[in-house]
């Protein structure tokens, strides 16, 4: 990297710089410094995280950063991106790479040496870079002295802090203690890396970049997938990627770069993420390399517990230094992640799969006695649920047994949030009969598993036992009731849920707070499905606090959902999307993303967002969910979900993926036994032929639903019935429409009007209102100011596919009948504010150009630009309109600024430095 002398333009100030290396300690060690103070590349293909952006509103007004995170996370390209950013903005950004060699000294004169570099200043940090130069805390005294009488912002970004000996990294504590104003720090390492800046991070001085922060989010994941291998890849097999890799970084450049060369990335990405593929065993390989053998005995021994806590790990781990591992492995290995609660942690999926075949591989007197030791340790420590697990798989029945029936709401919790529903049916088809038949409190929670995984018969059954038996208390009963009235709500038979129900409408026997909020949860929604959603909403709101004290936060969701409910019946679209936007967050934080409760959320969301407009939020909520959607959820968020997708793909224009998807949306209901699905189904596909006016297809549709309704009408009390007759009128509506006779529309729909002014549906009442406006206009002529107002009602209550989802004619028509809205600046009196606001920084990763930053002067980067495309100074000087004498001069200056030899060297050297980008 020495410069060589070029004969054709020579640079003046060449003997100066070469005397000022030699007057370091040896020229091979200011090389080398030069190394350290060269920033990485970074990749086109580096994905841009808006949350993460320096601009973004919870980085932007700190002071210094620590990034701490273990390896794989991407600290490094973050500390690139943020580079890229800060360049954009014209700022002076010096970069240091650490090295076990650098004490204080080293440190400060690789610091200065950076700072030189970046600022193209060929006079700063001189002292420091002299032979003989101070040491120890004095070198970073001198290095914050230069920096505090630059003239210019500066960014100091140092890498791989854990690899600095500790005087150099107190050196640098030192430097983050007494930051200049015009100067920002940011410093990454390892997660074990001590630290001592919590003092600087209580007070807001310094922001602490986390593994949690840097992990991927699903939003981000699809992104770097559709980025990386196009839009091909669907958004469940992305979903499917997330999950398995649970956002590791390393672990998804690692998935898309396996299938990177394939023809069909979708399909292979599917077959690679199943279990025992070829992504899974490079994943697991990356997260037990470089395990010492000990360690990997102590983690397959562990791998049966989850979560994990320090003090029982010692236990089924047969270790004394428990915490030890835990500690340092959290921080050296993405294997352990932190857990919600203090000191517990939980192990990744893949490593824990891997591991727990390791573990069945033990004898199977060793898997019993780790077993049994973990269930007494949970015993003793109050963890009643998790230990009745562990004694089962100990073959310790009985213990099983009563521990569960001494926790029976612990039980049922665990049985709803965790969507263990399957597990809990073989559990208890493992004990013997004498076991359950002995204990009714243990009965009571078969039969809620029972119910919540479709098998009311089942559930039923075991009801009838507890029920006979001669001790039986009103507390008993209603909690039975709640069981099978659960049971008949996802069966979707909201007549016998409501005869269930009835005996205690407002003031249950129940004593147990759980059961109390699960009461006032069926209570709200029963009163939903008779079609008063504002009264639904009084009593969740008004039971729920009256059941408020010491319940799972779970619950408290359920209560939020059904409130959320409401709005969506009554099509307040803007509250609903609030609610269902916090609910959302909230239980995918506490649960799995593919949890049966957050995939109903889910549904919900995708909805509301579908009539907002917002397609690919959409998708992306129901991407790999729709499976556990389909099994798990209410029947109307199976509804809702289905109809989304497949009114998203109709606006797509794909019209026999939307009917393949209203189809399966069809057999999901038969599968289920949910007759008003399957009844549903065909209704939306009238809707569907009605688009393209196939008369005689929809026609033959409605023959159909009327004799599926005509068999399933004795079997159905009248709550059912008035739930399916708007959709039966709407459908034959639409058959009329697809007919072209109007006459019979307005006929039809006076029918569905009807229907839904009986429980209150209020998307239905206003595309009533839409379509009759129609058929008068097609009929008579008239019908307009209906139309407007239905426009106008849409409007306010934020449906914006209402119209083009019913009819494309409605739509077009809806469309010539607006009007725009007034901009703010038309309104009478409107007043004009201004903001300040950051460049976007976001295009910095793609590829473009970005500015210089103050290290040149705005003429130099002009010229620096026509060196880029290789023109000579007389070139130039035609281009800015000046004389090549000046260009020459701006020419010598780009050389000692940027230490080259060759115009060449100029352009290489900018690159390095991020003053300029290879253009696309």
């Amino acid at each position: 990297m020495t410069p060589q002398k070029n004969a054709k333009e020579p640079i003046p100030d060449e003997a100066a710089g070469k005397a000022e290396l030699k007057g370091n300690d040896s020229a091979s060690g200011f090389q080398e410094l030069l190394l350290k103070v060269t920033p990485p590349r970074v990749s086109r293909q580096l994905i841009s995280r808006p949350r993460l952006l320096s601009s973004a509103g919870a980085l932007r007004d700190h002071v210094s950063f620590a990034v701490q995170a273990p390896a794989g996370f991407g600290k490094t390209s973050l500390l690139s991106q943020w580079r890229r950013e800060y360049l954009a903005l014209g700022v002076v950004v010096a970069w240091v790479s650490a090295h076990e060699a650098d004490d204080p000294r080293r440190l400060a004169q690789s610091l200065a040496l950076s700072v030189r570099v970046a600022a193209g200043r060929p006079d700063f940090g001189a002292e420091l870079l002299e032979a003989g130069a101070p040491g120890g805390t004095e070198a970073m005294t001198l290095f914050l002295a230069e920096l505090a009488h630059a003239a210019w912002n500066i960014v100091l970004i140092v890498d791989e802090v854990d690899r600095l000996p500790v005087s150099s990294r107190e050196a640098l504590i030192y430097l983050l203690r007494n930051t200049p104003v015009n100067t920002r720090i940011v410093i990454a390492a390892r997660a074990d890396c001590q630290l001592d800046l919590d003092d600087l991070m209580d007070y807001g001085k310094c922001l602490a970049v986390g593994a949690d922060a840097l992990r991927f989010r699903f939003e981000e994941t699809l992104e770097l997938v559709r980025t990386r291998l196009g839009t091909a890849v669907s958004s469940d097999t992305a979903a499917r990627l997330h999950e398995l890799t649970e956002g590791w970084p390393l672990g998804l450049q690692l998935a898309v770069a396996l299938v990177s060369d394939v023809s069909d990335p979708d399909a292979e990405l599917d077959a690679l993420s199943k279990q025992g593929g070829r992504l899974r065993e490079h994943l697991v390989s990356r997260l037990l390399a470089n395990l010492a053998p000990a360690d990997l005995e102590f983690l397959t021994r562990i791998s049966i517990l989850d979560p994990l806590h320090p003090q029982l790990c010692c236990v089924v781990g047969e270790v004394d230094d428990a915490r030890e591992r835990l500690e340092r492995m959290s921080v050296d290995t993405p294997i352990l992640i932190a857990g919600e609660k203090r000191e517990w942690l939980r192990m990744h999926s893949l490593a824990r799969d891997a591991l727990q075949l390791q573990f069945a591989r033990l004898p199977a007197d060793q898997r019993k006695a780790l077993h049994e030791r973990a269930a007494q340790w949970l015993i003793a420590h109050g963890h009643v649920e998790p230990a009745a697990w562990h004694a089962l798989e100990a073959g310790q029945y009985e213990q099983a047994c009563d521990l569960a029936e001494t926790s029976l709401y612990e039980f049922i919790t665990t049985i709803m949030t965790r969507g263990r529903l399957g597990v809990v049916t073989e559990w208890l088809a493992m004990l013997p009969p004498a076991a359950l038949e002995s204990r009714p409190r243990l009965l009571l929670a078969a039969a809620w598993a029972m119910a919540l995984s479709q098998r009311d018969v089942d559930a039923g059954q075991l009801v009838a036992r507890v029920l006979a038996r001669p001790d039986v208390d009103e507390a008993v009963r209603c909690e039975c009731a709640l069981i099978l009235s659960g049971g008949a709500l996802f069966a979707d038979d909201p007549d016998r849920a409501a005869g269930l129900h009835a005996p205690w409408p407002e003031d249950p026997p129940l004593r147990d707070p759980l059961l109390r909020q699960i009461f006032a949860n069926r209570t709200a929604y029963c009163t939903l499905l008779e079609g008063d959603p504002a009264l639904a909403r009084l009593r969740q709101q008004r039971m729920s606090r009256q059941a408020a004290d010491a319940l799972p936060s779970y619950l408290e969701l359920w209560g939020e959902f059904h409130i959320a409910m409401t709005h969506v019946w009554e099509i307040q679209m803007q509250p609903a999307e609030r609610m269902l936007r916090g609910i959302q967050r909230r239980a995918e934080s506490e649960l799995a993303r593919r949890n049966p409760f957050v995939c109903q959320v889910a549904a919900l969301l995708a909805a509301v967002l579908w009539e907002r407009d917002a397609p690919v939020e959409a998708i992306n909520l129901l991407a790999n969910r729709l499976d556990v959607i389909e099994q798990t959820a209410l029947p109307s968020c199976l509804l809702l979900a289905y109809r989304t997708l497949a009114s998203i793909e109709l606006a797509r224009g794909t019209e026999q993926r939307a009917l393949g998807l209203l189809e399966a949306m069809g057999a999901a209901g038969s599968a289920r036994g949910l007759e008003r699905i399957r009844i549903l189904s065909l209704c939306d596909q009238v809707r569907l032929h009605a688009r393209r006016y196939r008369a005689q297809t929809c026609a033959d549709l409605c023959v159909r639903i009327d004799a599926e309704l005509d068999e399933a009408m004795q079997r159905h009390g009248p709550l059912w019935h008035r739930m399916v007759a708007p959709a039966r009128a709407l459908a034959w509506a639409y058959a009329a429409v697809a007919a072209r006779d109007w006459e019979r529309v307005l006929e039809h729909l006076e029918q569905a009007e009807g229907a839904a002014r009986a429980l209150r549906m209020g998307r239905v009442h206003l595309e009533v209102i839409a379509l009759r406006s129609l058929a008068r206009y097609r009929s008579t002529g008239t019908g307009d100011n209906a139309m407007r107002e239905a426009i106008d009602l849409a409007a306010s209550h934020g449906l914006l596919r209402i119209f083009e989802d019913a009819h494309p004619e409605l739509g077009e028509w809806a469309r010539e009948l607006s009007t725009p809205s007034p901009s703010p600046e038309d309104l009478p009196g409107a007043m004009g504010h201004a903001a300040i606001a950051l460049p976007d920084t976001s295009s910095v990763v793609t590829g473009r150009r970005t500015p210089g930053s103050t290290a040149l002067t705005p003429k130099e980067r002009e010229v620096l630009d026509l060196l880029e495309r290789n023109l000579s100074n007389k070139e130039i000087g035609v281009a800015m309109q000046v004389g090549e004498e000046t260009i020459k001069w701006h020419v010598k200056n780009l050389f000692t600024k940027l230490n080259a030899s060759s115009r060449k060297h100029v352009v290489l050297r900018a690159r390095v430095l991020g003053l300029l980008t290879p253009g696309d």
